[in-house]
């Protein structure tokens, strides 16, 4: 089986996260990624430890499987032709520079449309390419505070603090795949490709899910509330004997079901938690009612009796918990790859699941300049001699 984007060529000029990240979604498809990276060190991210094998990166490796790796030297003259010619070929650029810097090598947008008038070229940046903001450096914390999604995160009357991954970047890498694919889609009826411009900033506001909604609805502030909901309640963690589970209870009658699981039934006919929107209102005083019952119990007790009332509901899992769990087996989503020095490792494997062709993880990431010699003799017609020749000249 092919994936679904197989055929589809990607120059891939991202590094770290945000751009990474997206140019391996689109490997996971099918697509044939080659990235492109300068031959003294490579993308930052090969440099983040810990490491396997004394310098593979586990962080460059979970970002970049399945790509292939060329060393160009853009700075130089030869190597931005030799960009240029693969440009040619390409279906897809993926870049996530600060904005100006591809132009000023001579490969934005503009410059290579005239070539390849059917490239699909996506940027990925802080603040994206037009705005007060677009020159400025960006890194996900500094999004995530920005878009208000730090002052949602966190316990009442508590700093704010980051949420736990780096969402900033990952919600940017996955827009800039969903603008990839509706791109690639639209040049089936045109013939041309265009300029798909990815903001982090305006992803992670995208992601806010109601909280903008609110505040032009009320007029107040969303503030932190921990895990909770600020619309539906019970709906947040909970302490048992042993750690912590979660609950969700959407309507009454998930309600009644806690109540009547829980041992609680004298709830249902309290006046604080007869509504939804009572329940909310009086949040803390239903934790404390909950949580007398639930710390005299275990998670697997507690979570046994709300899983037999049909509650919505599950345990808080540390990760060595997350990789073990037999759900996620079954889904496929830690798979083994084979690395060209460090061996076979394990990876999270791809949630995407499609019927007839689906998405999967074939091997693991490049080493630096692995596939130089083989992407320029055969989309370029380079023979080794020549390659060779061009890394004596510094240009790949």
């Amino acid at each position: 089986m092919v994936g679904p984007l197989s055929g589809t060529r990607v120059l891939d000029f991202t590094w770290v996260l945000a751009g990474p990240y997206a140019t391996m979604v689109l490997a996971d498809l099918g697509a044939e990624v080659i990235k492109v990276e300068p031959p003294n060190g490579g993308d930052f991210s090969r440099h983040f430890g810990p490491y396997f094998d004394g310098d593979v990166s586990h962080y460059f490796l979970s970002i970049n499987r399945g790509k292939k790796s060329i060393t160009v030297n853009l700075k130089t003259k030869r190597g931005n032709e030799i960009i240029r010619d693969l440009v040619k070929q390409a279906d897809v650029l993926v870049e996530n520079f600060v904005p100006g810097t591809m132009a000023r090598l001579g490969l934005a947008y503009e410059q290579l449309r005239e070539i390849n008038p059917r490239l699909i070229y996506a940027s990925a940046s802080g603040f994206g390419h037009s705005g007060p903001y677009m020159d400025r450096p960006a890194y996900d914390v500094i999004v995530q505070a920005m878009a208000g999604t730090m002052s949602l995160t966190g316990e009442p009357g508590r700093p704010s603090v980051r949420v736990g991954y780096s969402i900033g970047d990952m919600g940017a890498s996955l827009f800039t795949v969903i603008g990839v694919l509706a791109a690639l889609n639209e040049r089936e009826r045109s013939g041309l490709g265009q300029h798909v411009d990815i903001a982090m900033l305006d992803s992670q506001v995208a992601l806010l899910e109601n909280a903008v909604t609110r505040y032009f609805c009320s007029g107040k502030v969303p503030a932190k509330i921990g895990s909770r909901h600020p619309s539906i309640a019970p709906f947040q963690a909970y302490r048992s004997k042993d750690g912590e589970f979660v609950l969700g209870a959407a309507n009454d009658r998930q309600w009644q079901a806690v109540c009547s699981a829980l041992g609680l039934r004298h709830l249902l006919e309290d006046e604080r938690f007869l509504s939804n929107d009572l329940r909310v209102t009086h949040a803390d005083e239903m934790e404390a009612e909950i949580e007398a019952v639930t710390t005299r119990m275990t998670t697997d007790e507690c979570l046994a009796r709300l899983m037999e009332a049909q509650v919505p509901c599950g345990p808080v899992q540390t990760i060595d918990k997350v990789v073990q769990d037999p759900q996620l087996a079954a889904r496929e989503m830690f798979v083994e790859v084979e690395h060209p020095r460090a061996g076979r490792l394990k990876v999270t494997g791809s949630p995407l699941k499609l019927s007839r062709t689906p998405g999967r993880v074939e091997r693991a990431s490049p080493d630096l300049g692995e596939h130089t010699a083989e992407v320029l003799g055969e989309l370029l017609g380079y023979s080794p001699a020549e390659v060779e020749a061009l890394r004596e000249q510094g240009i790949v």
